[in-house]
C-alpha cells in the first residue's frame, strides 16, 4: 500500500514538472529559439528577427514554430525609449503601380502591462519611408499616453498631433500622424479602436499616402509585423510574454 501511494505521488510530481515546463517554457519545444540581440531565422520566405536595438535594453528571448507562429519573453526596464522590435518580415520588391493585391492578416496575444505597440512596419525598398500601423498599444489613439507616435507637431502637453483623424483606409479607421526620426519619414496610423486580430489591405495604405503626395511610385519593400517594446517589466519584475498566433502576407 505504501509503495502504491509513493508511486502515485512520484507520478504526480513528474507530471507537474512537465506541465510547468510546457506552460512557461514553450520556446524550448519550438522549432527555433534564441536570446541573441540580432538573432534571425528564415522560414517559408519570411524572416523572424529578435531585433533588440534600443539603448538600455534588458533581456529578451524569442521562439518560433514558423514565420506565422512565434513569440517572446521580454524584461525591459521602465525607462524612456524603444528597446526592441521583434518581428516577422516578408520582402515584396515590386513597384507600387505593379502591385495588384497586397493584404496581410495577423492574430496576437499581448500582455496587459508595460509600454508597447503591436504594429506593422511597411517600408519602401530604399528604407526612406516607414509606415507604422498601430493595431494594439498601451497609449491612446489621440497621441497621448506612455507610447506616442513620431510627429512633426506636439501639443503643449507633449501629445503628438495628428494630421488626419478618423480616416477609414484598408478596412480600418485610423488617426494619422506624420514625422521624421532623423533617418526616414515616418507615417503612423493609430487604429482608433485597439485590436489583436484582423486583415489589412496594405496596398490601400500605400496608395493613400501616395495620393497625398508624401511619396511617389515607390517600390514596396519589407512588410513586417511585430511588437515595438519600450518597457515590459511585468509583475514583480518578472517580464512579459507576447505571442504572434498567426501572420501572413498575400501579394501579386
Amino acid at each position: 500500500m505504501k509503495k502504491s501511494i509513493l508511486f502515485v505521488v512520484l507520478c504526480l510530481a513528474v507530471m507537474g514538472c512537465e506541465t510547468a515546463e510546457t506552460n512557461n517554457q514553450s520556446e524550448v519545444k519550438a522549432s527555433w529559439s534564441s536570446s541573441d540581440q540580432y538573432a534571425s531565422w528564415s522560414n517559408g520566405g519570411y524572416t523572424v528577427y529578435n531585433n533588440i536595438w534600443g539603448s538600455g535594453a534588458g533581456s529578451q528571448s524569442i521562439w518560433a514554430n514558423s514565420y506565422s507562429n512565434w513569440g517572446l519573453w521580454a524584461n525591459h526596464p521602465d525607462t524612456v525609449g524603444i528597446k526592441s522590435y521583434p518581428n516577422s518580415t516578408k520582402y515584396i520588391g515590386t513597384l507600387l503601380s505593379a502591385v495588384n493585391t497586397l493584404s496581410t492578416s495577423f492574430n496576437a496575444t499581448t500582455p496587459a502591462g508595460g509600454a508597447w505597440v503591436s504594429a506593422y512596419d511597411l517600408w519602401d525598398s530604399n528604407k526612406a519611408n516607414e509606415i507604422m500601423l498601430w493595431l494594439n498599444y498601451t497609449g491612446n489613439a489621440d497621441g497621448t499616453g506612455n507610447v506616442k507616435p513620431i510627429s512633426y507637431n506636439y501639443s503643449s502637453t507633449g501629445a503628438a498631433v495628428p494630421v488626419y483623424t478618423n480616416q477609414t483606409i484598408g478596412g480600418h479607421t485610423w488617426n494619422v500622424f506624420r514625422g521624421n526620426n532623423g533617418y526616414n519619414n515616418v507615417y503612423s496610423f493609430l487604429r482608433t479602436t485597439k485590436t489583436n486580430s484582423g486583415t489589412i489591405d496594405a496596398k490601400a495604405i500605400y496608395n493613400w499616402i501616395k495620393d497625398k503626395g508624401w511619396f511617389g511610385n515607390v517600390t514596396v519593400g519589407d512588410i513586417q509585423y511585430g511588437f515595438e517594446i519600450s518597457s515590459c517589466y511585468g509583475t514583480n519584475g518578472g517580464g512579459l510574454n507576447y505571442t504572434c498566433n498567426s501572420y501572413s502576407v498575400t501579394s501579386n
